[in-house]
Protein backbone atom coordinates (compact mmCIF):
# COMPACT_ATOMS: atom_id res chain seq x y z
CA UNK A 1 0.00 0.00 0.00
CA UNK A 2 1.32 3.43 -0.96
CA UNK A 3 0.37 6.00 1.65
CA UNK A 4 0.87 9.73 1.15
CA UNK A 5 0.77 12.12 4.09
CA UNK A 6 0.59 15.88 3.55
CA UNK A 7 2.04 18.00 6.33
CA UNK A 8 2.81 21.66 6.90
CA UNK A 9 5.49 23.41 8.90
CA UNK A 10 3.90 26.16 10.97
CA UNK A 11 5.29 28.87 13.28
CA UNK A 12 5.96 27.53 16.75
CA UNK A 13 5.23 30.86 18.40
CA UNK A 14 2.34 33.21 19.00
CA UNK A 15 4.51 36.21 18.12
CA UNK A 16 3.60 36.26 14.45
CA UNK A 17 5.03 38.92 12.14
CA UNK A 18 3.36 39.99 8.91
CA UNK A 19 5.15 41.31 5.82
CA UNK A 20 3.50 44.73 5.28
CA UNK A 21 4.05 44.52 1.52
CA UNK A 22 2.62 41.05 0.83
CA UNK A 23 0.43 40.61 3.94
CA UNK A 24 1.85 37.10 4.34
CA UNK A 25 3.53 35.47 7.33
CA UNK A 26 7.23 36.17 7.84
CA UNK A 27 8.72 32.70 8.36
CA UNK A 28 12.43 33.48 8.10
CA UNK A 29 14.09 33.36 11.50
CA UNK A 30 10.96 32.03 13.21
CA UNK A 31 11.12 28.70 15.04
CA UNK A 32 8.81 26.27 13.24
CA UNK A 33 7.19 22.96 14.10
CA UNK A 34 5.22 20.26 12.31
CA UNK A 35 1.56 21.25 12.40
CA UNK A 36 0.23 19.29 15.43
CA UNK A 37 -2.85 17.98 13.58
CA UNK A 38 -0.53 16.56 10.91
CA UNK A 39 1.30 14.42 13.45
CA UNK A 40 -1.90 12.37 13.84
CA UNK A 41 -2.10 11.99 10.06
CA UNK A 42 1.50 10.75 9.96
CA UNK A 43 0.97 8.33 12.84
CA UNK A 44 -2.10 6.86 11.15
CA UNK A 45 -0.17 6.48 7.90
CA UNK A 46 2.58 4.59 9.72
CA UNK A 47 0.01 2.38 11.48
CA UNK A 48 -1.58 1.53 8.12
CA UNK A 49 1.85 0.56 6.80
CA UNK A 50 2.44 -1.67 9.82
CA UNK A 51 -1.01 -3.21 9.38
CA UNK A 52 -1.13 -3.69 5.61
CA UNK A 53 2.45 -3.26 4.41
CA UNK A 54 3.73 -0.71 1.90
CA UNK A 55 5.41 2.63 2.46
CA UNK A 56 4.68 6.12 3.75
CA UNK A 57 5.74 9.17 1.74
CA UNK A 58 5.43 12.60 3.31
CA UNK A 59 4.94 15.74 1.21
CA UNK A 60 5.15 19.37 2.23
CA UNK A 61 5.23 22.69 0.43
CA UNK A 62 7.34 25.43 1.94
CA UNK A 63 10.67 27.25 2.08
CA UNK A 64 13.99 25.36 2.29
CA UNK A 65 13.77 25.28 6.11
CA UNK A 66 10.74 22.97 5.81
CA UNK A 67 13.25 20.17 5.21
CA UNK A 68 13.67 20.04 9.00
CA UNK A 69 10.02 19.07 9.39
CA UNK A 70 10.39 16.32 6.79
CA UNK A 71 13.42 14.88 8.57
CA UNK A 72 11.38 14.82 11.75
CA UNK A 73 8.70 12.74 9.99
CA UNK A 74 11.35 10.26 8.88
CA UNK A 75 12.47 9.92 12.49
CA UNK A 76 8.83 9.02 13.22
CA UNK A 77 8.92 6.08 10.77
CA UNK A 78 8.02 7.71 7.45
CA UNK A 79 9.91 6.02 4.60
CA UNK A 80 10.39 8.89 2.16
CA UNK A 81 9.79 12.65 2.02
CA UNK A 82 9.48 15.26 -0.73
CA UNK A 83 9.86 19.03 -0.37
CA UNK A 84 7.98 21.28 -2.78
CA UNK A 85 9.90 24.54 -2.75
CA UNK A 86 9.94 27.32 -5.31
CA UNK A 87 9.65 31.10 -5.19
CA UNK A 88 6.61 30.66 -7.39
CA UNK A 89 4.79 28.94 -4.49
CA UNK A 90 5.24 31.85 -2.03
CA UNK A 91 2.03 33.41 -0.75
CA UNK A 92 -0.23 30.54 -1.86
CA UNK A 93 -3.68 30.41 -0.31
CA UNK A 94 -5.36 27.04 0.34
CA UNK A 95 -6.53 26.69 -3.28
CA UNK A 96 -3.08 27.36 -4.76
CA UNK A 97 -1.50 25.12 -2.11
CA UNK A 98 -3.88 22.30 -3.00
CA UNK A 99 -3.04 22.79 -6.68
CA UNK A 100 0.69 22.43 -6.04
CA UNK A 101 0.18 19.38 -3.82
CA UNK A 102 -2.09 17.75 -6.41
CA UNK A 103 0.52 18.22 -9.14
CA UNK A 104 3.15 16.57 -6.93
CA UNK A 105 0.82 13.70 -6.08
CA UNK A 106 0.06 13.18 -9.76
CA UNK A 107 3.80 12.99 -10.39
CA UNK A 108 4.12 10.29 -7.73
CA UNK A 109 1.19 8.58 -9.51
CA UNK A 110 1.10 5.35 -7.47
CA UNK A 111 -0.85 5.92 -4.26
CA UNK A 112 -3.76 4.33 -2.41
CA UNK A 113 -4.62 6.91 0.22
CA UNK A 114 -3.77 10.55 0.99
CA UNK A 115 -3.96 11.54 4.66
CA UNK A 116 -4.06 15.11 5.98
CA UNK A 117 -4.56 16.64 9.39
CA UNK A 118 -7.94 18.23 10.09
CA UNK A 119 -6.56 21.77 9.78
CA UNK A 120 -3.42 23.85 10.37
CA UNK A 121 -2.70 26.10 13.32
CA UNK A 122 -1.81 29.13 11.20
CA UNK A 123 -4.57 29.04 8.57
CA UNK A 124 -7.15 27.12 10.62
CA UNK A 125 -9.43 26.65 7.58
CA UNK A 126 -9.53 22.88 7.02
CA UNK A 127 -9.82 23.53 3.27
CA UNK A 128 -6.78 21.78 1.78
CA UNK A 129 -8.11 18.22 2.25
CA UNK A 130 -11.39 18.70 0.35
CA UNK A 131 -9.78 20.93 -2.28
CA UNK A 132 -7.08 18.32 -2.84
CA UNK A 133 -9.66 15.57 -3.40
CA UNK A 134 -11.51 17.80 -5.85
CA UNK A 135 -8.36 18.42 -7.89
CA UNK A 136 -7.34 14.75 -7.79
CA UNK A 137 -10.96 13.74 -8.59
CA UNK A 138 -11.05 11.07 -5.90
CA UNK A 139 -13.40 10.53 -2.88
CA UNK A 140 -12.99 12.51 0.32
CA UNK A 141 -13.92 11.86 3.97
CA UNK A 142 -13.36 14.43 6.72
CA UNK A 143 -13.07 14.16 10.52
CA UNK A 144 -11.97 10.52 10.45
CA UNK A 145 -11.59 9.19 14.00
CA UNK A 146 -10.94 5.53 13.14
CA UNK A 147 -9.97 3.47 10.12
CA UNK A 148 -11.97 0.29 10.51
CA UNK A 149 -10.76 -1.69 7.53
CA UNK A 150 -9.15 -1.51 4.10
CA UNK A 151 -10.10 -4.35 1.80
CA UNK A 152 -10.52 -4.90 -1.95
CA UNK A 153 -9.72 -1.26 -2.81
CA UNK A 154 -12.33 -0.02 -0.33
CA UNK A 155 -11.86 1.77 2.99
CA UNK A 156 -14.32 1.83 5.89
CA UNK A 157 -13.93 4.58 8.48
CA UNK A 158 -15.63 6.23 11.44
CA UNK A 159 -16.30 9.93 10.89
CA UNK A 160 -16.92 12.20 13.87
CA UNK A 161 -20.16 14.19 13.95
CA UNK A 162 -21.83 16.20 16.72
CA UNK A 163 -24.13 13.33 17.74
CA UNK A 164 -21.46 10.62 17.70
CA UNK A 165 -19.98 9.12 14.54
CA UNK A 166 -20.90 7.88 11.08
CA UNK A 167 -19.53 4.73 9.47
CA UNK A 168 -18.59 5.44 5.87
CA UNK A 169 -17.20 3.20 3.16
CA UNK A 170 -15.66 4.50 -0.04
CA UNK A 171 -13.36 3.38 -2.82
CA UNK A 172 -9.62 3.90 -2.99
CA UNK A 173 -7.69 5.97 -3.77
CA UNK A 174 -9.20 8.58 -1.48
CA UNK A 175 -8.28 11.62 0.60
CA UNK A 176 -9.09 11.65 4.31
CA UNK A 177 -8.55 14.24 7.03
CA UNK A 178 -8.11 12.93 10.55
CA UNK A 179 -8.89 14.27 14.03
CA UNK A 180 -6.70 13.93 17.11
CA UNK A 181 -8.99 11.27 18.57
CA UNK A 182 -7.73 8.78 15.96
CA UNK A 183 -4.46 7.87 17.74
CA UNK A 184 -1.58 8.91 19.97
CA UNK A 185 1.53 9.89 17.94
CA UNK A 186 4.71 7.99 18.75
CA UNK A 187 8.06 9.46 19.75
CA UNK A 188 11.13 9.32 17.48
CA UNK A 189 13.15 6.11 17.68
CA UNK A 190 16.95 6.04 17.79
CA UNK A 191 17.05 4.18 14.48
CA UNK A 192 14.58 6.66 12.99
CA UNK A 193 16.63 9.63 14.18
CA UNK A 194 19.78 8.20 12.60
CA UNK A 195 17.94 7.55 9.35
CA UNK A 196 16.54 11.10 9.34
CA UNK A 197 20.02 12.62 9.52
CA UNK A 198 21.25 10.87 6.38
CA UNK A 199 18.03 10.72 4.36
CA UNK A 200 18.09 12.32 0.92
CA UNK A 201 15.09 14.58 0.51
CA UNK A 202 14.40 15.65 -3.07
CA UNK A 203 13.28 19.22 -3.70
CA UNK A 204 10.72 19.66 -6.48
CA UNK A 205 10.13 23.00 -8.14
CA UNK A 206 7.18 24.18 -10.21
CA UNK A 207 8.94 22.92 -13.34
CA UNK A 208 9.58 19.51 -11.80
CA UNK A 209 5.89 18.87 -11.10
CA UNK A 210 4.54 20.61 -14.18
CA UNK A 211 2.80 23.35 -12.19
CA UNK A 212 1.77 26.50 -14.02
CA UNK A 213 3.22 29.46 -12.13
CA UNK A 214 0.11 31.60 -12.61
CA UNK A 215 -1.88 28.94 -10.71
CA UNK A 216 0.45 28.94 -7.70
CA UNK A 217 1.61 31.56 -5.23
CA UNK A 218 -0.10 34.94 -5.05
CA UNK A 219 -1.10 34.97 -8.77
CA UNK A 220 -2.93 31.66 -8.36
CA UNK A 221 -4.65 32.55 -5.09
CA UNK A 222 -8.30 33.65 -5.44
CA UNK A 223 -8.34 34.75 -1.79
CA UNK A 224 -6.12 37.61 -0.68
CA UNK A 225 -5.33 39.27 2.63
CA UNK A 226 -6.06 42.89 1.77
CA UNK A 227 -5.31 44.45 5.13
CA UNK A 228 -4.20 43.34 8.58
CA UNK A 229 -4.67 45.53 11.63
CA UNK A 230 -5.18 45.32 15.36
CA UNK A 231 -8.59 46.62 16.48
CA UNK A 232 -8.49 49.70 18.67
CA UNK A 233 -10.87 49.80 21.58
CA UNK A 234 -11.65 53.02 23.40
CA UNK A 235 -13.19 53.03 26.85
CA UNK A 236 -14.81 56.16 28.22
CA UNK A 237 -16.07 56.62 31.75
CA UNK A 238 -17.92 59.37 33.54
CA UNK A 239 -18.57 59.96 37.23
CA UNK A 240 -22.11 61.13 37.83
CA UNK A 241 -22.25 64.03 40.25
CA UNK A 242 -24.94 65.08 42.70
CA UNK A 243 -27.08 63.38 45.26
CA UNK A 244 -28.07 59.73 44.93
CA UNK A 245 -31.43 60.72 43.44
CA UNK A 246 -29.75 63.05 40.92
CA UNK A 247 -27.24 60.34 39.89
CA UNK A 248 -30.06 57.83 39.35
CA UNK A 249 -31.96 60.33 37.20
CA UNK A 250 -28.88 61.08 35.08
CA UNK A 251 -28.16 57.35 34.64
CA UNK A 252 -31.77 56.71 33.57
CA UNK A 253 -31.48 59.55 31.05
CA UNK A 254 -28.28 58.04 29.59
CA UNK A 255 -29.86 54.60 29.30
CA UNK A 256 -32.94 55.99 27.55
CA UNK A 257 -30.69 57.54 24.88
CA UNK A 258 -28.92 54.21 24.33
CA UNK A 259 -32.17 52.26 24.06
Amino acid sequence: MNILVCIKQVPGTTEIKIDPKTNTLVREGVKSIVNPFDTYALEEGVRLKERYGGKVTVITMGPPQAEEALRETISLSADEAVLLSDRAFAGSDTWATSYVLSKAINKIAQYDIVICGRQTLDGDTGQVGPELSEMLKIPFVSYVSKIEEIKDKHIRVHRMIEEGHEEIETTLPAVITVVKEINVPRLPSLRGSMKAKTAKIPVWTAADIGAEEDKAGIPGSPTRVVKIFFPKREHKSEMLQGTLEEQVAKLAERLEKII
